[in-house]
């Protein structure tokens, strides 16, 4: 288990932190789940709410099933899928043992242990399968899928998000996170951002509405 991701999640709050906090009743939707750190501390801290999970690699998603399980966290719908521009099949390389697969080292270093093979849905599609009219809260750690599920997002999708928080990967693509800025600024959120102190390349971008909690 990667406790350092678990520490930043539920010790750190490094969502809250770099957004607002989670109310009760508040609908999320968690792109990268891993292990389920955040869905976990965001189901049991708001038990009237509802969190999508979404976790593509097999090891990190039967953990992810048995801490929710461990923690008796029951309003926590699970998805061993990726999240990417379209709905189809998407080929995602990995490095590391276990739960610690990324895609991000991979692109860095441009090697890769193994590629496997997942399903993914779009942003759209979640929202449609699921019958979300408002997504109150979008949280994204998919090591630099955020710029294509985004991008092919359709304007009826992004215009019932109302937050976003998400960690950007800048370098790994043909974009960078201030693309990402111009991109949602034209969907009428305000945005800030705030650049990892150790790797320059990773940040944090929250994106609101001033439309009041």
């Amino acid at each position: 288990m990667d406790v350092w991701v678990v520490k930043e999640t539920c010790l750190d709050r490094d969502y809250e932190l770099n957004s607002i906090a989670i109310k009760d009743g508040w609908q999320v939707v968690d792109i990268g789940a891993g292990i389920g750190d955040f869905s976990i501390l965001t189901g049991h801290d708001n038990p009237r709410g509802r969190v999508y999970a979404f976790e593509p690699f097999p090891e990190s998603y039967a953990l992810l099933q048995e801490n929710l399980s461990l923690n008796a966290v029951g309003n926590v719908a699970t998805y061993d899928k990726a999240v990417g521009a379209s709905t189809g099949v998407m080929l995602l390389k990995t490095t590391g043992e276990s739960v610690q697969h990324t895609t991000t080292q991979s692109i860095v270093s441009g090697q890769a242990a193994s590629v496997i093979e997942v399903q993914a849905l779009s942003l759209d599609d979640i929202f449609r399968i699921n019958g979300i009219l408002q997504c109150d809260y979008l949280k994204m750690d998919c090591e630099g899928g955020e710029y294509e599920i985004l991008f092919h997002a359709s304007p009826n999708t992004l215009n019932i998000i109302r937050h976003i928080c998400l960690e950007y990967h800048d370098g790994f693509t043909d974009y960078d996170h201030s693309d990402l800025v111009g991109h949602l600024q034209k969907f009428g959120f305000k945005v800030t951002t705030r650049r990892n102190p150790v790797h320059e390349y990773l940040g944090f971008l929250y994106a609101y509405r001033e439309t009041g909690e």
